[in-house]
């Protein structure tokens, strides 16, 4: 009677040179004897990414970050396109690229960033006439449009936040508001685009239209300077804060680890376990409407048995459309023997309808996320049980 088990496993508090293969396997284990759960095959064991980096000691200073934004662009005004809301995704990140700058130039979007911290509603948009897909706003505009609004949640009101780490640098910056990525090129030739899953189109954009030196986030910090941590892959993406002046890095070279993890668990349990390092989910927050995803994937790393996606059926579909002339008994044992002998590809199958079609590694990765949130809970590792499991099993 009992369908998909997820368990939030406590560990120590990691720090930097911890083996953090054995502290997983070691909790797990400890966890499994106090709370009395034995260990199947295809069982999923998932880790943050937070506890990996802080593992690997991969951490940047305010400098070491300005000193790589100094070695990429010149001391002409610098673009800064589209940053997310967030003061601990963005804002000792926008210190550090301060720092290395002689002016800053800040585009955002609105009315919201591309992970919906919004600036302002849709609904005052229409009210005040303006269309963001076409309008350009300076600062003032905005202002005398929209004045003084503070984020729903945060209480934030994240363009003074933003002026102020920028000022507080000592240097001028200007603030403009536009959709389009071009826009920035009216005011100056170097960019950094700082949005995430856009980035890719963002920056073929401005190369096009003439732009000089064009960065993403991803380029910076993807080696080490003056002995930070880095990321070969993604950069400042996928960074949060540490300190006022320090930000932790997106982990990195993570499927060794995730493979040794399956190994260790193989020899002490005799089952094969699959295992992932999850970040943000992607899940959307009605009420505030951000949806979460800030890293730049959802998985860095998992082992092969979380390849693909759902091969799944609807057993509403089945009980009203094949089989609505069916009750009990027979309603069952007619929807296990569709289950037992369905497709191995039910891609465009009507019986598959209302699954949800998205990869497990993002799926399993959001029930991670939502289980260890992002607070005190203290359980950075989710042990998941029955995922694979149907009604057959």
């Amino acid at each position: 009677m009992v369908g998909t088990v997820v368990r939030g496993i406590r560990c120590p508090i990691i720090q930097q040179g911890d083996v953090i293969e054995e502290i997983v396997v070691n909790s797990l284990l400890q966890a499994s004897a106090e709370a009395g759960f034995e260990f199947r095959d295809r069982d999923i064991v998932s880790i943050t990414e937070s506890v990996v980096a802080r593992a690997q000691g991969n951490y940047a200073t305010v400098d070491q970050i300005a000193q790589d934004v100094r070695r990429k662009f010149n001391d002409e005004p610098l673009g800064v396109l589209f940053p997310i809301l967030s003061r601990n995704r963005f804002g000792v990140n926008l210190r550090g690229i301060a720092r290395g700058a002689s002016k800053i130039i800040l585009q955002l979007s609105y009315p919201s960033d591309e992970v919906g911290n919004h600036l302002i509603d849709l609904d005052t948009l229409d009210d005040k006439g303006v269309n963001p897909w076409t309008d350009v706003l300076t600062e003032e505009e905005y202002r005398k449009l929209f004045g003084y609004r503070k984020h729903t949640f945060t209480g934030i009101d994240y363009i003074e936040y933003y002026k102020s780490i920028v000022e507080g640098e000592g240097i001028p910056c200007e603030v403009i508001f536009s959709n389009q990525p071009k826009t920035i090129l009216n005011y100056t030739k170097q960019v950094l685009t700082c949005d995430i899953h856009s980035r890719k189109r963002t920056k073929r954009i401005l190369v096009e239209n003439g732009g000089e030196r064009i960065f993403n986030l991803e380029d910076i910090l993807r080696e080490p300077v003056d002995g930070s941590g880095y990321n070969e892959i993604y950069g400042l993406l996928g960074s949060n804060k540490s300190t006022e002046d320090s930000v932790k890095l997106f982990p990195r070279n993570c499927q060794p680890v995730v493979e040794r993890i399956q190994q260790m668990l193989l020899e002490k349990t005799g089952k094969k376990i699959e295992v992932m390092i999850y970040g943000d989910g992607a899940f959307k927050d009605p009420v505030g409407n951000i949806w979460e995803l800030a890293d730049p994937c959802v998985s860095p790393a998992y082992t092969s048995g979380l390849e693909g996606t759902p091969n799944e059926v609807k057993l509403k579909y089945l009980a009203d459309n094949n089989f609505a002339n069916l009750k009990g008994q027979e309603l069952e044992q007619a929807i296990t023997e569709f289950i037992s002998h369905k497709d191995d590809n039910l891609v465009g199958a009507m019986e598959s309808q209302g699954t949800t079609p998205r990869r497990l590694t993002d799926l399993i990765g959001s029930l991670s996320d939502l289980t260890s949130g992002s607070g005190d809970k203290g359980t950075p590792i989710v042990f998941i049980q029955g995922y694979f499991d149907n009604f057959t099993t």
